[in-house]
């Protein structure tokens, strides 16, 4: 019967092409061939910094007492705000769902609401980025080695950072040298007078982080950081403009009229690769 079939089609029909062969919009398959190639980026990009990050011999900083910081508050909330950026743009893929399911019904109101919540989590998130890469710029205090090779943390009680030793209340403390980030078991901090003989007598003092000196740990933890969280966040900022093009459009009745919502369909399979790499980068830099 099968063969019947197939001798009843002409070579046209069967060869002469003018149809997609996955049943998808030349549009979509393009998007797919990016996110393909992209994906291949990110996992270049990860493969390198664990290739690094194993092979250093200097101790590699741990993501929570690295990021343990919150708008507006001082203390230490390890995670706390990373994992609410990671929830908020985990939301706004599942909002993404919703527009596209809304276009498919042809419901304007539905993909408007949805795709502007998508819109809004994108945009927190690019700006917590922000406000994140400020913090790890900034420092957390720093720390200090002294002409005997011993490593002090450096604490401020006036959260001036930038230069504790002009502050009446800044002290050292011994660090731990099995660990930058653990004071030592039983350590005491210094009082003033004996905090300040040992920093003028300082060689090497390294507050936050850049691209040559990083308070953190091995300055390629920094280069990695600020390299790879930049790459995805320049991808989030690029989908929230595009996500936002298309809100307009979508306003404007573009897509009503052209008896579809497909473009909501491409720009969500993005939206949704963004997040799936963040997922990645988040595990990399955060948890392991």
């Amino acid at each position: 019967m099968a063969g019947d079939a197939t001798k009843a089609l002409s070579n046209d029909v069967l060869w002469g092409g003018g149809r997609s062969p996955f049943s998808i919009s030349y549009g979509k398959m393009m998007m797919w061939f990016f996110l393909v190639s992209d994906a291949l980026t990110f996992s270049g990009l990860l493969t390198a910094y664990g290739f690094v990050r194993h092979s250093t011999t200097e101790v590699w900083p741990i993501g929570e007492e690295v990021f343990r910081a919150l708008p507006f508050l001082h203390g230490s909330y390890p995670l706390i705000y990373v994992a609410l950026m990671t929830a908020i743009l985990i939301f706004s893929s599942v909002t993404m769902v919703l527009a596209v399911e809304a276009g498919h019904r042809m419901d304007k109101g539905g993909v408007v609401k949805w795709l502007f919540l998508t819109v809004l989590g994108g945009a927190f998130f690019v700006g917590s980025q922000a406000w994140e890469w400020s913090h790890f710029i900034h420092g957390g205090g720093g720390y200090m080695t002294t002409t005997t090779g011993e490593k002090y943390w450096v604490h401020n009680d006036t959260h001036d950072t930038h230069d504790p030793a002009s502050a009446p209340g800044f002290h050292l403390e011994l660090a731990d040298e099995r660990h930058y980030l653990i004071p030592a078991e039983g350590a005491q901090p210094l009082d003033h007078d004996a905090s300040l003989k040992i920093w003028k007598e300082r060689v090497t003092y390294v507050d936050g982080a850049n691209m040559t000196r990083n308070e953190y740990g091995p300055p390629q933890y920094a280069n990695f950081f600020f390299f790879i969280t930049g790459f995805h966040g320049f991808h989030v900022f690029s989908g929230v403009v595009i996500n936002l093009i298309v809100l307009i459009m979508v306003l404007q009745g573009v897509m009503h009229r052209r008896g579809h919502y497909e473009m909501v369909e491409k720009v969500g399979l993005y939206w949704h690769f963004v997040d799936l790499v963040w997922v990645f980068v988040f595990t990399f830099f955060y948890l392991l």
